[in-house]
């Protein structure tokens, strides 16, 4: 199943479906673009992915931050998978993507070498998958419909495969420097204070670089952060 021209699914649902609507709530979360000059190394970012009206601030916030750093010259974007569908490990490698914003192109070129790093073509894990798709708007409104992108879905992979496509990731970002996004939200279905302690002890282990410790945990105690598979393979990258 080939997906060359992929529109929107969540579209008028996660985030508003019109250009003008879309453009204001963007603005309104997370500024108005300017004119900035080149990214000088790769960043990571972790980003929410539940509908603007919840968690739009927070995804606002870092891509403000991203902007701030400067103009990547890639993104990979990895999601989590909601449907089951496609590989553990799955890429697109060519076409484009639409939003209310525009057109964005995948990066063909940097997909290819991360197949080549274990993932696998499986266009059918992004038919319904909102994970990647909300954050597009995002890189569109900072970065502009030019920017190229790779979309990714992780499931909850073997350890040494997460920690392999961290690594094909780094050697792509060590060339070129390009953003890498995990979207993800953290604890679900628990009162506050039970959410707050189990993300802020798995945010520890995130900004220790602590793969290892991280996917344990996230396995054995069963932890409700969804993308977290995306999440260990950008601490893998940034690790390596």
């Amino acid at each position: 199943m080939m997906i060359s021209h992929r529109r929107p699914v969540v579209a008028g649902m996660f985030y508003p479906g019109s250009p003008d609507g879309l453009s204001r709530e963007l603005t309104r979360l997370c500024g108005t673009p300017e004119k900035i000059g080149k990214l000088d190394s790769s960043l990571g970012l972790i980003a929410p992915h539940a509908g603007y009206v919840y968690s739009g601030a927070v995804a606002g916030a870092g891509y403000k931050e991203l902007a701030a750093r400067g103009m990547p010259e890639w993104a990979i974007v990895m999601g989590s998978n909601h449907t089951g569908m496609g590989q553990p490990i799955s890429i697109a490698t060519d076409g484009e993507w639409k939003t209310p914003l525009g057109t964005s192109q995948i990066a063909t070129g940097i997909a290819q070498r991360l197949v080549a790093g274990g993932a696998r073509v499986a266009p059918e894990a992004f038919v319904r998958e909102h994970s990647i798709e909300v954050q597009l708007p995002f890189l569109q409104h900072m970065f502009g419909t030019d920017l190229p992108f790779v979309p990714i879905c992780v499931m909850l992979p073997r350890l040494t495969d997460v920690i392999a496509l961290g690594a094909a990731i780094a050697d792509i970002a060590g060339g070129s420097p390009g953003v890498v996004i995990a979207s993800s939200d953290f604890t679900h279905y628990q009162p506050d204070e039970v959410a707050r302690q189990i993300d802020l002890e798995a945010i520890d282990l995130i900004l220790a670089l602590d793969v290892e410790g991280f996917y344990h945990k996230l396995i054995a105690e069963r932890l409700t952060i969804c993308g977290g598979g995306a999440i260990a393979a950008v601490m893998s990258c940034a690790r390596t």
